[in-house]
């Protein structure tokens, strides 16, 4: 077999390998893929919604990798992360890699991608390879974890870049609670798509947001204070603005330097002829953003696609007459809130082209189309995009328009929705991120799935930025005749087991499943495990079963494991519990001792009154729980967390219930608590709210005639929402009483990872009323009855801790990744 060696592990390489073995290329080539990030493939294009708070990446992975390590394993791909191809001897075929691998190669893909553009500033790099404490680019997941880590610790940021990147950063920093200012080298935001009357639109949209956009402005040095961190930047003009954080994201350049080193013709990026050839070398292909074909480099995803397909069809000889041609790009985005789509010319360019425009400054709107030789060359819709449907077929595919221009921007007379699609051609892109075609869903359709969810896992149609899924809909409901199914593991608890929640509880009863390899063995499709349904399995046997759960350490992630949260360089972190965020001498004196001698390199307070040692080694847990000799705070955990309060009756002189008291007995009695998701608590001692209750999973606030309100669904994290008033009471006993039951009606009923600000608004406040608080339904004696026995049950972990479970518990971590590191065989 021949050997192909891909250098990239990004969105353009591995589609090239899916191209290639869709082709039958697993039968031809040995497959090795070398990446510069040491983890699987991931979707650059939800970057924006992991640093926005929308896209958990530990809770759903799934969602932002885009091929698990499995994936190359089945396919007998040999994947080795974390390693850099550092030398191509195109003479030889051998490619040299950081590691000292030296391997041959009788075809090359070279998919290197692209990294961000660092303009020439003054303070910029602290040394030749390193950044300005504060300063980040916003190119990899990496880039992005460090941003979220960070934005904890800062308070007022700039962007430097007003482009699509920029502005998300912009948007997601200021939903992690920093001042945000844009600063923008041009005159019109987002120029590449947008021109300037959509530009000036976009600018007021982004300001009433409370983001401050500086537009002109050429950012000339970085100040740093005596610490050497970031404290603000300087304009060409003398001006200057104080930050603490400093993103770059000014644009992206072509990784070149490799083929630069191997002889390649490069000019913007490597020039590659239509069969996505190296012109150099017809051994080496190049795909991506690295490739530069006909004088033009594309950074959006769906040309990538088109240039993976031809460069499977070539090297498997497959299509020999297969060619890239160029591509014509349409994009529809949200950017900092603001719907934007782009597509084609932004205005006409000859004296013949039609050119309509539509703008509404007030409420930001503007639409513009560019029509030539009765064909869309052109669409600029920004604030409402309810016609970009049609507009990318009519783009795409040429359908024809009708002769009341106006009607491309509006309601009023634009084809029906069904006949649109059955007019597509089959090559017809439906899905730009991940290059779905029209074809592709009506053959997944016609092949037996009928459901829409179904035809997406199996396409990965809308997995990307999302923006088509309305398209995949209506093309899968024609393409099935109007006959949608509806996924029935879209109702599953877990992924890997066929049953809703209340169905997959009462089997659990009946059968008396008291482990997570039971419930496979006696529940899942012919009782095979799902690594991805373990946590959940466990968390809902815990709350089920209580002291007679059999805890099984493979169903664990390594927080529950080893009781401790893991940190990004692997270390860990520990927060011992402060019952209600009240302390004394001898704890703060302990936990100076314990510092001091495990040299703790960060000691920090929570957001929760508590304290957090940070950078802990994992082989130091047990004897730094032991030096402790405190409860464990459970800040690692799907659990029950905190209780925040304020200092209540006893000092405050607008204080008018003792919840400090209060909050400390609820934390005592429902300590540690198995939960779908973390709940945190709140005991307030009057309406001015100093805990926060109001913005808590449940939140109890003291008001006159010595009665207490207990709300329930708040949030305040990267989701903000008031809770619900659930009852106001007379007594803390029936605060406590009631708190017990609305936690375990939640713990029994809400979906895996779904916080009480979801369930809350999904179940309805007047039925979690009628339930916990009048026994609408009969079952609150249950409810108490169930949370006593979880409140019997509980054990602290870091007691039962310091005696390992395994020889291996707490041995030496390496580095946190976010998948597992793959071995370089």
């Amino acid at each position: 077999m021949r050997r192909l060696v891909v250098v990239g592990n990004g969105m353009a390489g591995v589609r090239a390998i899916e191209e290639i073995l869709a082709r039958g290329g697993g039968e031809m080539f040995d497959i090795t893929v070398f990446g510069d990030e040491p983890y699987g493939n991931y979707n650059r294009i939800l970057l924006s919604n992991v640093l926005a708070g929308s896209q958990d990446v530990e809770a759903d992975a799934g969602e932002i990798y885009l091929n698990a390590l499995d994936w190359y394993a089945d396919n007998g791909i040999e994947l080795r992360a974390g390693v850099r191809v550092v030398r191509i001897d195109r003479f030889a075929r051998l490619v040299y890699a950081d590691d000292g691998t030296v391997l041959h190669y009788d075809d090359l893909v070279l998919a290197t991608g692209s990294r961000s553009f660092f303009p020439p500033m003054a303070g910029l790099w602290a040394d030749d390879t390193t950044l300005t404490d504060g300063v980040f680019g916003f190119r990899t997941l990496d880039d992005c974890m460090g941003m979220i880590d960070e934005a904890q610790h800062r308070t007022r940021a700039v962007v430097i870049g007003g482009g699509l990147l920029g502005l998300e950063a912009a948007r997601g920093l200021q939903n992690r609670g920093l001042a945000v200012d844009v600063v923008h080298a041009g005159p019109v935001l987002m120029n590449a798509q947008l021109d300037v009357t959509a530009g000036a639109i976009l600018r007021r949209s982004v300001e009433a947001l409370g983001i401050t956009v500086h537009t002109e402005k050429r950012t000339t040095e970085v100040l740093t204070d005596d610490s050497a961190r970031l404290s603000g930047i300087v304009f060409s003009d003398g001006s200057t603005i104080d930050c603490d954080m400093l993103v770059i994201a000014a644009g992206i350049r072509p990784n070149v330097g490799l083929a630069q080193r191997a002889g390649l013709t490069v000019e913007r990026a490597i020039v590659v002829d239509d069969h996505m050839r190296s012109i150099d070398d017809g051994h080496i292909y190049v795909v991506g953003e690295c490739a530069q074909h006909r004088g033009q480099v594309y950074g959006l995803v769906a040309p990538l696609w088109e240039q993976a397909g031809v460069l499977a069809d070539q090297l498997t000889g497959s299509n020999p007459a297969a060619a890239y041609h160029g591509s014509r790009t349409a994009t529809k985005l949200k950017v900092a809130g603001v719907d934007v789509a782009s597509m084609g010319l932004k205005a006409p360019e000859r004296p013949d082209d039609e050119f309509v425009q539509y703008s509404e400054p007030r409420h930001g709107v503007y639409k513009t189309i560019v029509i030539r030789d009765g064909k869309l060359v052109g669409a600029t819709l920004l604030g409402d995009v309810s016609k970009v449907s049609f507009l990318t077929q009519a783009f795409d595919s040429g359908l024809p328009l009708p002769d009341e221009r106006v009607s491309l921007m509006f309601d009023i007379g634009t084809p029906e929705v069904a006949v649109g699609v059955a007019e597509l051609a089959d090559d017809a892109q439906i899905c730009n991120c991940n290059g779905v075609s029209k074809g592709a869903l009506v053959g997944c359709v016609r092949g037996g799935e009928t459901s829409v969810s179904g035809v997406m896992a199996k396409t990965k149609a809308g997995k990307g930025c999302g923006s088509c899924k309305e398209l995949v809909g209506q093309v899968v409901e024609w393409a099935a005749g109007g006959a949608v199914s509806e996924d029935p593991s879209a109702s599953w608890y877990v992924p890997g087991v066929p049953y809703d929640k209340p169905t997959l509880m009462r089997h659990i009863r009946e059968l008396e499943l008291h482990s997570v390899s039971s419930v496979f063995a006696a529940l899942a499709p012919d009782g095979r495990e799902d690594a991805g349904s373990k946590m959940a399995l466990a968390s809902l046997l815990e709350t089920m079963w209580a002291d007679e759960y059999v805890d099984e350490r493979d169903a664990r992630f390594i927080n529950d494991r080893v009781h401790a949260n893991i940190q990004r360089d692997g270390t860990f972190s520990v927060v011992p519990q402060m019952k209600g965020g009240v302390t004394d001498v001898a704890q703060l004196r302990t936990i100076a001792d314990v510092a001091e001698k495990y040299a703790i390199p960060m000691i920090k307070l929570t957001g929760g009154q508590r304290i957090d040692l940070l950078g802990i080694r994992k082989e130091d847990l047990p004897a730094v729980w032991a030096d402790l000799d405190m409860p464990s705070g459970y800040a690692y955990g799907k659990s029950f967390r905190t209780v925040k309060t304020c200092v209540g009756s006893d000092f405050c002189r607008f204080g008018l219930g003792d919840s400090t008291a209060l909050g400390i007995a609820i934390e005592e009695r429902y300590q540690g608590l198995a939960s779908p998701a973390k709940m945190k608590l709140a005991v307030t001692g009057c309406p001015r709210n100093c805990a926060e209750a109001l913005c808590k999973d449940l939140g109890v606030v003291a008001v006159d005639g010595g009665r207490w309100e207990i709300y329930v669904g708040g949030a305040a994290g990267a989701h903000i929402r008031k809770g619900d008033l659930l009852a106001t009471v007379d007594d803390p006993q029936t605060v406590i009483t009631l708190t017990g039951r609305f936690l375990q009606y939640y713990r029994e009923n809400a979906n895996w990872l779904e916080r009480t600000y979801a369930f809350v608004p999904r179940v309805g406040i007047e039925h979690l009323r009628a339930v916990v608080v009048d026994d609408g339904e009969g079952i609150a004696a249950g409810l108490d009855e169930r949370m006593q026995k979880s409140v019997d049950a509980y054990r602290d972990p870091w007691r039962d801790g310091q005696d390992p479970v395994t020889e291996g518990q707490f041995r030496p971590s390496l580095p946190l990744l976010p998948l597992p590191m793959v071995p370089v065989r």
